[in-house]
């Protein structure tokens, strides 16, 4: 099979990560017999330092061209400054967006060679924790409107009282000047999702479910917003379309609390863009480190065997970078990804899952996993090693 695979290195680890990853793509296709053709391009801050902007044409282009997209990671605080539209962040929202990736699923898994590394009480992980986080991807707050505005209205519900809303700032400047004239600065970010958006991530949801335990939980702010309200409608009316897969609806605030307290009882969750990325961060501690968590974001209704792009959920960590102490595990588990859903090749994948737990097994950690008393492996080193049990 021939492979054509656009690499995506960005900032901070995300070259040293990524390195990792085509390291073993490499050996797995020299194992099965793939001929595989790699072609890199800057996102993010590299993007903005080469050509000025996070995501040039010559990145779309290339990545149009390709199968499927590896990513390290993006952003830093050497662009920080810059206003939104400019930074890093938006190179990896504009491929999103220009790929229609609007399902991300982030498989969060506790190796049993890392159970030592998982802060929760035994009691709580004695039945392991295997979770599927379907997260909506090109919509939500990330990509709704906002701005600043100079007016004690904006983002104001007709039905909340003046004197209350955004703690009393508007009757506390008032009083201070004694006039009712005084104007304050808003920002806004708006939540929206339509009805198309969120019924096609919910099928994904459920179609993953079914591939798996057959339990979706749904988790919103329902009580609260109408975007959740709508979002929950709409769950709840694709799941006619599945009697086989039960279903259960979680407000966030309880599910972030019910992922530490009981983790093994999730199978699927299926959220929003900004529960989702919140959410993932916390599961990826409980399995010991967000250096092992990979992640795919798929287009065609989350199809399998389609063009997609493949990442740690890991940022690009700036202060470890060049170090050589970096994860490369997250990376690499997203290459297996990739074998699995875009190209289809499941030995493939297996073999790279399984050349991972042979590492672990074999004791090497980096820092990141590595308990008191153990001595961690660089990225090099951990690379090495799961290449070698390729």
């Amino acid at each position: 099979m021939n492979l054509h695979i656009a690499v995506l290195p960005g900032d901070g680890i995300g070259p040293e990560v990524t390195a990792g990853a085509v390291q073993v793509i490499n050996a797995v296709a020299q194992r099965f017999d793939h001929s595989v053709t790699f072609t890199q391009a800057d996102v993010g801050g590299a993007s903005i330092d080469r050509y000025g902007t996070p995501l040039s044409q010559e990145c779309l282009t290339i990545c149009e061209k390709a199968d499927s997209i590896i990513l390290g990671a993006v952003g830093g605080s050497k662009w920080d400054s810059l206003p939104g539209e400019l930074r890093p962040e938006a190179g990896l929202l504009g491929l999103r967006k220009h790929f229609e990736l609007y399902a991300n699923l982030r498989p969060v898994l506790l190796f049993d060679e890392l159970r030592a590394a998982c802060p929760l009480k035994p009691e709580f992980v004695k039945n392991g924790i295997d979770i599927m986080i379907v997260r909506e991807l090109t919509g939500g707050m990330y990509f709704g409107k906002r701005g600043r505005i100079d007016t004690p209205d904006v983002g104001r519900s007709e039905s909340e009282p003046e004197s209350e809303s955004r703690s009393g700032s508007r009757s506390e400047s008032e009083s201070e000047s004694g006039s009712g004239s005084t104007k304050e600065t808003y920002a806004f970010d708006t939540e929206a999702y339509s009805a198309l958006e969120i019924r096609r991530i919910a099928i994904t949801a459920f179609e993953a479910a079914r591939l798996r335990k057959r339990r979706l939980t749904n988790v919103d702010k329902a009580n609260v917003l109408e975007s959740s309200r709508l979002w929950r409608e709409i769950i709840n009316s694709v799941k006619d379309s599945y009697p086989d897969v039960s279903l259960e609806h979680l407000y966030v605030d309880n599910a972030s609390m019910q992922l530490i307290k009981r983790p093994s009882s999730f199978d699927v969750i299926v959220t929003s863009n900004m529960f989702g990325d919140i959410l993932s961060d916390e599961a990826s501690q409980i399995v010991g480190s967000i250096g092992v968590l990979p992640s795919a974001s798929l287009g065609a209704k989350g199809k399998l065997f389609t063009f997609g792009m493949y990442e740690p959920a890991h940022g690009s960590a700036p202060d470890i970078a060049g170090k050589d102490i970096a994860n490369p595990i997250a990376a690499i588990l997203s290459a297996a990804m990739m074998f699995r859903y875009s190209f289809g090749l499941q030995d493939e994948a297996s073999a790279i899952e399984s050349a991972v737990k042979r590492a672990l097994a074999a004791g090497f950690r980096t820092a990141d996993i590595a308990l008191q008393g153990e001595n961690p492996v660089g990225t090099t080193d951990m690379t090495a090693t799961i290449t070698s049990f390729i």
